[in-house]
């Protein structure tokens, strides 16, 4: 992942874009107020197993990427193995991103 993916990240943060955390990162699924999921590489296989199936069910887009220090900082905390994004906009140029 490129240093303007994690600043990209930083921009949704500040602009209130972005959830982390487990609980609320799966409500956000559930509920589908999340247009992706990012996880960090280094989350555990269960956790990534857990997020990639709950995201795939729910039809949301999921990302492994990163690690959880990285992720973590780029959006102004400690580490972070899970990050949702609420805004269908900042989540489509992610995903851009992401695919190059």
């Amino acid at each position: 992942m490129t240093t303007s993916i994690y600043s990209f990240l930083g921009l949704a943060a500040k602009a209130g874009r972005v959830k982390t955390g487990e609980g609320v990162v799966l409500d956000g699924i559930r509920n589908r107020t999340l247009f992706l999921v990012l996880i960090a590489g280094d989350a555990s296989p269960n956790t990534q197993k857990k997020f990639k199936d709950k995201s795939s069910h729910y039809q949301v887009p999921v990302y492994i990427t990163g690690d959880r220090q990285r992720l973590g900082s780029s959006v102004g905390k400690e580490s972070r193995v899970l990050i949702g994004i609420t805004d269908k906009g900042f989540a489509e140029r992610l995903m851009t991103m992401l695919d190059e």
